[in-house]
């Protein structure tokens, strides 16, 4: 069952009224009817199951069943923090990181970005990237929206990162292989990609002097979108809820 995100201004006490696209997907496209079952999630991490009382292309409204706590989000409070790419490709990151439960996502400029900031462009870029994380959201059955952040520059990303429990940085030139940490501490993560180029050896310094740690993803060079999204995997692996210690 698909899983729809509703608004608090859709929601009341015991009913939802969902209006625009998804009322006309659900009347449309999935063919629902009166008495069907509806899964919903406020996008904060509580999941409603609704009974579908009235139906239109433009309108449905749907009787609330039951509430709980969702089950399907990482303990892991984890951000990921990637250099700024040519923007098709953060797409495809946030489509993705998504899907892994990533609590957060701060896109930020370093010495080797590609595009350079152009704060003209920003405040669409967000909303552009907020529509695809909803729509991902509701495709994975998520209950909690990645928090998209305005894009930041090296130095503020370092200093965002400074009550996180777990630092790490992924460089191409580092020879230690992310391994399970000795202490679990407090359960967040920070996770820092570089851009195309590579992160600059002075960025790293500075970073390992902000508390992070360098690590390597293997023995070949990723592309920096594929090392968003393996990253995040094996960060899930190892502190989240993807199988780990």
């Amino acid at each position: 069952m698909q899983k729809f995100l509703i608004g608090k201004e859709a929601l009341t006490a015991d009913k939802v009224v969902i209006h625009g696209q998804d009322a006309k997907h659900i009347c449309k496209v999935l063919r629902l009817k009166p008495k069907d079952a509806v899964s919903m999630t406020d996008g904060h991490g509580t999941d409603f199951t609704g009974c579908i009382e009235k139906i239109s292309p433009d309108l449905v409204e749907i009787s609330i069943v039951s509430e709980k706590k969702s089950l399907t989000e990482s303990p892991l409070d984890l951000t990921l923090c990637t250099a700024m790419l040519k923007h098709n490709k953060m797409d495809e990151i946030i489509k993705q990181i998504t899907q892994l439960g990533v609590t957060r996502w701060i896109p930020f400029y370093c010495k080797r970005s590609i595009p350079l900031s152009d704060k003209k462009k920003e405040g669409k870029q967000i909303e552009r990237w907020q529509t695809i994380a909803r729509e991902s959201l509701k495709q994975c059955r998520r209950s909690c929206l990645v928090e998209i952040m305005p894009a930041m520059d090296f130095e503020q990303v370092l200093a965002f990162s400074k009550e996180c429990s777990h630092k790490i940085a992924f460089w191409e030139a580092s020879d230690r292989p992310l391994a399970p940490p000795d202490t679990q501490g407090s359960h967040s993560a920070v996770v820092l990609i570089g851009p195309e180029g590579g992160f600059e050896e002075e960025e790293i310094r500075l970073a390992v002097e902000s508390g992070f740690v360098s690590y390597s993803l293997g023995p070949r060079i990723l592309r920096a979108e594929t090392a968003a999204v393996c990253a995040c995997g094996l960060v899930q692996y190892l502190l989240g809820d993807m199988g780990g210690c």
